[in-house]
């Protein structure tokens, strides 16, 4: 929700990028609409965070260890998949500071939430 709010307010195209399925061969010559783009999103970032949480509950981590590798494994996937924009017309230019600090904050905040939720345990205070 955050990249498609900073999309509607700044017209960088941040939220378009985080949906691109431009650079999958098959799937860049299909018109998809943006609620299957959204669940193709979905279905990778369910998938990403079976396999983090399987990592981190095989690796013991602390709780705050949990929400520092959290992060820094969303922003490792948002410093891969930025680079996807030289790959589509629809998505902001590569050189766009602007596009690349937000689209950046977004995996932040997303590494946080799911860092928070991950590091969860039944019985303890949030």
């Amino acid at each position: 929700m955050f990249l498609k709010l900073v999309q509607s307010i700044t017209s960088l195209k941040v939220y378009t990028l985080l949906l691109n399925v431009d650079y999958i061969p098959i799937l860049k010559t299909i018109n998809l609409h943006e609620t299957v783009e959204f669940g193709l999103h979905m279905v990778i970032s369910i998938m990403l965070a079976f396999g983090v949480n399987f990592y981190i509950t095989r690796k013991d981590f602390q709780k705050e260890t949990i929400h520092r590798f959290v992060i820094r494994v969303s922003l490792i996937v948002g410093l891969l998949l930025f680079p996807t924009t030289l790959l589509s017309e629809r998505t902001p230019s590569i050189t766009s500071a602007y596009a690349f600090l937000f689209w950046m904050a977004g995996h932040w905040i997303y590494g946080f939430v799911l860092g928070r939720v991950l590091s969860y345990k039944e019985g303890e205070r949030v």
